[in-house]
């Protein structure tokens, strides 16, 4: 594939409006798959991890059809779903795999779910240890990687105690609690995205939030709901980016979500003096608002292992804010990054290191010591679209042309990006 060349912007001006949430896109068509009735959903993010999980119960028997901006799903409830004929591929989307472990636990069939290359390497033990306490028949393959093998069963409900703050964990354990019998609880580290909770309440199931302990009761039916998803903070966050670090930028994002376990981005640009505002809130069961940003020095600053499951995904953008900040930023906690599509703590210090960045790891800790200017070079996607967002921000600030060697990954996300990047770059 031919790569992409990325030309340096002089600034980043106007108005987008962002496809819906990844997170809650895949939520939605989940909880509507197991829900009585139709769901009607506005916005549904349209992207290769989205469709994977539309595909798994279209293999199980449901109806899952998109017109125009609304996706309808024809719920069959709890225990509706049907054995599919094949391993369920969900590709590379690892809330895909998580999730529907969660409720496939409850089903009266067995099922395989597998994925390609890249998820094949990525850890399942996490969900796999906690669903066989509740009585699954569940197992992964060597070394707690998929493919998953699960045997739908009588479950009893559990109290665990998270030992890594996880929300596709969570949410595995969560959905696994709705088909048994008793109240599942789940105690987290630290506060990680709330999306599930937040949904399972919308469709009707009995969850119940207690500081970092989160309990659902078991044997509730659902109802289908209508929802309209906001845009996703996450792709939002690139954008961002490019504004903060371009001089003369002026730009507006339309209706983000504003989730408060979400806006950890937020936090963290604040925190390094950026001019971010919020404006035009509401607050539906998803909160949203206009996100409106301007160009303006950031500073270095310190980032904790708490900070982290807010950020997550963030991450390798604010490696580039980082590496463009005025003094030094430490990043502790962050090695979730080393499991995700590819190493993206390995991916980014590559990239940017090329770039000219100042950027070293130390027993876990990063360390990034602000530069003038990146320049330009030519780049490894390693199949990651956040590397590849985060490394086509890098390339507008830089003196000279990048390139990047295959970004198609990013229709895992948002198919979207190149357009709306070029639809603002000035």
């Amino acid at each position: 594939m031919k790569p992409k060349k990325l030309l340096p912007a002089k600034m980043l001006s106007g108005e987008i409006t962002l496809p819906g949430d990844k997170s809650i896109s895949h939520r939605a068509i989940m909880l509507g798959a197991i829900a009585r009735g139709k769901t009607s959903v506005r916005g549904l993010l349209d992207c290769d991890d989205c469709r994977y999980t539309a595909r798994a119960f279209k293999d199980m028997g449901l109806r899952v059809a998109r017109k125009g901006g609304i996706t309808v799903i024809e719920g069959a409830g709890l225990r509706g779903l049907k054995r599919p004929r094949a391993p369920i591929n969900v590709g590379n989307s690892g809330t895909s795999m998580r999730l529907l472990a969660g409720i496939l636990a409850g089903q009266g069939f067995g099922a395989v779910l597998t994925g390609n290359e890249g998820l094949l390497r990525r850890p399942m033990k996490r969900i796999v240890d906690p669903l066989a306490m509740m009585g699954v028949n569940i197992a992964a393959g060597p070394d707690g990687l998929p493919p998953i093998k699960i045997n739908g069963a009588a479950m009893k409900a559990i109290s665990y105690k998270m030992p890594v703050s996880s929300a596709q964990v969570k949410s595995a354990i969560l959905f696994a609690g709705l088909y048994a019998s008793g109240t599942t609880t789940v105690n987290e580290k630290v506060k990680s995205r709330d999306h599930t909770e937040r949904m399972m309440k919308y469709f009707g199931a009995d969850v119940r939030t207690n500081g970092l302990a989160v309990s659902v009761s078991g044997g509730r039916e659902l109802a289908g709901r209508e929802i309209e998803i906001p845009g996703d903070i996450s792709s939002a966050s690139f954008f961002i980016a490019g504004a903060v670090l371009l001089a003369g930028s002026k730009i507006n994002i339309r209706k983000v979500s504003i989730n408060p376990t979400r806006v950890g981005i937020l936090n963290i640009l604040s925190a390094m003096g950026a001019r971010v505002k919020i404006v035009n809130k509401v607050d539906a069961f998803e909160p949203y608002a206009d996100i409106e940003v301007e160009s303006g020095p950031i500073n270095g600053v310190e980032i904790g292992q708490r900070d982290i499951p807010g950020i997550i995904d963030e991450l390798p953008v604010i490696f580039v804010l980082a590496s463009l900040a005025k003094g030094r930023t430490v990043i502790k906690g962050a090695e979730e990054l080393r499991v995700k599509e590819t190493d993206r703590i390995d991916s980014m210090m590559y990239n940017l290191g090329r770039m000219g960045a100042n950027i070293s790891v130390d027993r876990g800790t990063i360390v990034i010591d602000g530069v003038e200017r990146l320049r330009g070079a030519e780049l490894k996607s390693y199949g990651d679209h956040r590397t590849v967002m985060s490394m086509a921000i890098a390339a507008l600030t830089a003196s000279g042309a990048s390139s990047i060697d295959d970004v198609e990954c990013v229709s895992k996300s948002l198919p979207e990006f190149f357009e709306l990047l070029s639809k603002l770059r000035r």
